[in-house]
């Protein structure tokens, strides 16, 4: 059995779930600011009480928001645990959503990970009328 907790991530767990899946370090000032500049955290608990799984929110809460970090322990994928997560910011979005208002819920996937995204409702870009997502890196 699975627990779900909201908002409240410690920076320890932040960056071991980040490096399970192979992302890079980041400083301990880099993970506090995006935790605590999240509009919203969840996490995932496992069977054994430690964090199998955590994902974010990041945006301006009214126009767009983005699903950040998605992460979910290598030895638990595909196990439905990335799905609860999902719904779970999907829901937290619908929520602070104006009525009669529309909001975009964006993410950028992982290399692989199209599939799951698209299970989970969301859509694959570039389209017809999409463009592809762009990043730059700042060094």
């Amino acid at each position: 059995m699975i627990k779900l907790v909201e908002n409240d991530i410690t920076v320890e767990e932040y960056q071991a779930l980040r490096e399970s899946v192979g992302w890079r370090r980041l400083s301990e000032n880099q993970a506090r600011a995006a935790i605590e500049k999240s509009l919203f955290t969840v996490k995932v608990i496992g069977d054994r009480g430690t964090p199998i799984g955590m994902g974010r929110i990041v945006g301006d809460g009214a126009v767009i928001c983005y699903i950040q970090d998605l992460v979910v322990s290598p030895s638990v994928q595909g196990m439905g645990v990335g799905t609860v997560m999902i719904n779970r910011l999907k829901e937290f979005v619908e929520s602070i959503r104006e009525d009669g208002t529309t909001m975009m819920l964006c993410l950028m996937c992982a290399k692989g990970r199209e599939e799951f995204y698209i299970k989970n409702g969301f859509t694959a870009r570039p389209t017809d009328n999409l463009g592809p997502g762009m990043i730059t890196y700042l060094m």
